[in-house]
């Protein structure tokens, strides 16, 4: 498969390449943000890849959430993702299930990185205290209307910064989606392969009212 990742190599060598195969990953939420993450991380030589969703797509997903189409209504999301994950890189193990992040962390699975491509501030909140309990790196992304937040997070606490409520977000457009998830799979690849990451920094991107695109990073207070 040198050649499927031929331009990864010439970017990290055949060594870290190679490593990658035994990394494996929980991307939990496979819709807006799941679907760029998993087309982009799918194809990047990760040995194991769990899909967590316990939904099914609905018409309004199609038009942001790109791995799916039209004739996916009403399937799940998690089940469609990996077919397609399937057919584009045969290399990676993956796995679906549709249910939701309690339900999957009862199976025991460990992997090495998960990933939130949620909606959900009180699933967010369960990752973040799993991790927490078993000393995992977690990585956070959130998106809405305009503007993203992307986070590897080690040691500060998720709860502390936010508030955890039930809270629906607001509008939205794809393009804005796919950039936060691509940012967002570019910080998991780079932690996968050994290369430098910053932990808990917050990346606040957004357009401003100019269309001007602004970054702000936040150094997030860790827990004693």
């Amino acid at each position: 498969m040198n050649d499927y990742f031929m331009r990864q190599i010439s970017l990290w060598g055949e060594e870290t390449q190679n490593s990658l195969s035994q990394k494996s990953i929980a991307i939990i939420g496979n819709g807006g943000l799941g679907s760029t993450l998993g087309l982009t991380l799918g194809s990047s030589g990760i040995g194991r890849i769990y899909l967590v969703d316990f939904d099914t797509l609905s018409s309004h997903n199609v038009h942001r959430q790109i791995a799916f189409k039209l004739e996916d209504i009403g399937k799940s999301k998690s089940e469609q993702m990996r077919k397609l994950l399937e057919s584009r890189c045969d290399t990676v193990h993956i796995e679906s299930f549709c249910e939701s992040f309690d339900d999957f962390l009862k199976r025991g699975i460990d992997v090495d990185l998960v990933i939130d491509a949620t909606d959900n501030l009180p699933t967010r909140s369960a990752i973040d205290k799993w991790a927490k309990a078993n000393g995992k790196v977690w990585l956070y992304a959130s998106v809405e209307e305009w503007r993203g937040q992307v986070c590897l997070f080690e040691k500060a606490s998720y709860n502390s910064l936010f508030v955890v409520n039930d809270r629906k977000p607001g509008g939205i457009t794809p393009p804005i989606v796919s950039f936060i998830a691509s940012l967002e799979a570019i910080t998991a690849l780079r932690y996968l392969a050994g290369e430098p990451v910053k932990k808990d920094l917050l990346n606040y991107l957004y357009f401003d009212e100019n269309g001007v695109l602004n970054h702000q990073k936040f150094s997030l207070q860790t827990e004693c």
